[in-house]
């Protein structure tokens, strides 16, 4: 029998969300709850196994790892983009490496309600009912007639544009391979630049990928280009903003809150500085976290496996 690790399934819901009874005595489960960070550890847990379901970008599989795991021939990624998977390697050590389908839209949804909470000033408003404390104690703001700046206006961004025009937002959209005709079908208005864009918004949601292009994205200079007290969201990758030139902006309030999903470093340590800022809102990688997007990443952790078995993988990367 073969040997599957699932990792990260940090809510224990992973063999809940697929049918992987289908897989009958062909293939045994070994879920791995607890991220394992360390290398050593990480090893001696994987080594047995044919095939490893990892959760999106939690674990990089590079080369020296993959050289560490002589048993492994399948490795499925949830979703259908992964850097941190070292394909080439995989393919040199024969490795399959197959994806799986997303749920569209959960990220941009909570892009939108962290937007809100930090319009609403919810966590805090929540914090003080629950203790008892003064009612209604702050003064929120409206996004109508506000304006919206998106940079990246691929699938998740385009439905945050259209988000802002809903609640009669102005919205303006930024990409390096962004045009006029795209902004205008997103219900947006071309910004020929990063800049114009920062400094135009009163709160920017950020929806590019990772690359070597958009790491550090917004350093000191750009969030120094925004304008006192507007909202920053980041739901794409930490290291997108200067994860220094953040907390130094913060406290000089440019931008005046930010509201974050993604980090550095996951798990965040709990010494981290985010934990202790008053005008960050965080939540834990949550973004995908939602029963349709399971649903489809392991009922399609299934399907790889099965056709894989059958030989004839199917979303190979």
């Amino acid at each position: 029998m073969l040997r599957c690790a699932i990792l990260d399934d940090y809510q224990a819901t992973a063999l809940t969300r697929a049918d992987f009874g289908r897989l009958g005595d062909r293939v045994r489960f070994d879920v791995f709850r607890e991220h394992m960070g360390e290398t050593e550890a990480l090893v001696e847990a994987l080594r047995p196994h044919d095939i490893i379901v990892a959760m999106r970008e939690r674990t990089s599989f590079d080369a020296a790892l993959l050289a560490l795991l002589p048993n492994l021939k399948l490795l499925i990624t949830t979703g259908m983009r992964n850097a941190s998977i070292d394909t080439a390697a995989a393919a040199r050590q024969g490795v399959v490496v197959c994806g799986t389908e997303g749920f569209a839209g959960s990220t941009a949804e909570l892009a939108w309600g962290l937007l809100l909470a930090a319009m609403r000033h919810i966590p805090d408003e929540v914090a003080t009912f629950r203790a008892g404390g003064p009612w209604q104690p702050r003064v929120g703001r409206d996004l109508r007639g506000l304006t919206l700046g998106v940079i990246g206006l691929g699938t998740l961004g385009s439905r945050v544009a259209r988000f802002g025009r809903a609640f009669d937002m102005e919205v303006l959209a930024w990409s390096r391979n962004n045009t006029p005709e795209r902004s205008a079908a997103a219900g947006a208005t071309f910004a020929p630049d990063l800049d114009g864009l920062l400094a135009g918004s009163d709160a920017v949601s950020i929806h590019v990928t990772l690359t070597p292009q958009t790491r550090g994205l917004l350093g000191a200079r750009e969030l120094g280009l925004m304008k006192p007290g507007a909202v920053l969201v980041n739901t794409s990758r930490g290291p997108i903003v200067d994860e220094a030139a953040l907390i130094a902006g913060l406290g000089a309030g440019r931008p005046g809150i930010a509201a974050v999903d993604v980090f550095d470093r996951e798990p965040l340590p709990a010494d981290h500085p985010f934990r202790s800022l008053p005008n960050l809102i965080a939540t834990p990688h949550v973004g995908y976290v939602t029963a349709n997007t399971y649903a489809k990443f392991y009922s399609g952790a299934v399907e790889d496996i099965e056709a894989w078995l059958a030989g004839t993988p199917i979303r190979t990367l």
